[in-house]
């Protein structure tokens, strides 16, 4: 099967397979997710290496609890559900971790440095979606990066539906500004 296969076999249907011990089905929807995923735990913790951390624990957390999942609601929302989870857990450690090692403020740098180099304009854009707030940039890389709906959101992120559109709402407006002011350059 391929990573299109999960799109014509019903995510439910794939769980239920992998609850009762098909390796290959939970393959195909470790397949399907993990871009999703990783994209935006690098985006929320600002770091590949924790994201890589955060989604692969999202991953082992998943199939194991995977006998829990809810067939009645969206994998995606119960999967980013982990995720979420995770990258706050991680972000925390990584905040406290930060903290201690302030003093080398060079190796911090250097660990925060991009791979590859984006142009000057993606980097002020990722800066400035990186500086919102952690429950307004959760919230806004789940609508307009992942592309999820709000129910989806809700279930993913445990926040009721109006309070994430109000989150996204004031991440566009702290966004706005400073979107202007890159594009007016």
């Amino acid at each position: 099967m391929t990573t299109a296969a999960v799109e014509s076999a019903p995510e439910a249907s794939l769980a239920a397979r992998a609850a009762r011990g098909d390796v290959d089905a939970y393959e195909l929807l470790v397949r399907h997710y993990h871009a999703s995923c990783l994209r935006y735990a690098a985006r929320m913790l600002r770091n590949d290496a924790d994201a890589e951390d955060a989604v692969q624990d999202t991953f082992m957390r998943a199939f194991l609890a995977i006998a829990r999942f809810d067939s009645r609601q969206p994998f995606r929302a119960w999967l980013f559900r982990i995720l979420v989870n995770r990258c706050r857990t991680l972000g925390l450690q990584r905040t406290r971790r930060t903290r201690r090692f302030q003093q080398d403020e060079t190796a911090i740098v250097n660990a925060a440095a991009p791979d590859s180099a984006p142009s000057d304009r993606e980097n002020a854009i990722r800066q400035a979606v990186e500086e919102l707030e952690p429950l307004l940039r959760e919230a806004f890389l789940l609508k307009y990066v992942e592309g999820m709906e709000y129910t989806e959101m809700s279930a993913a992120l445990g926040a009721g539906v109006s309070a994430l559109k109000m989150r996204v709402k004031r991440a566009c407006d702290a966004l706005r500004p400073r979107l202007q002011e890159i594009y007016d350059d």
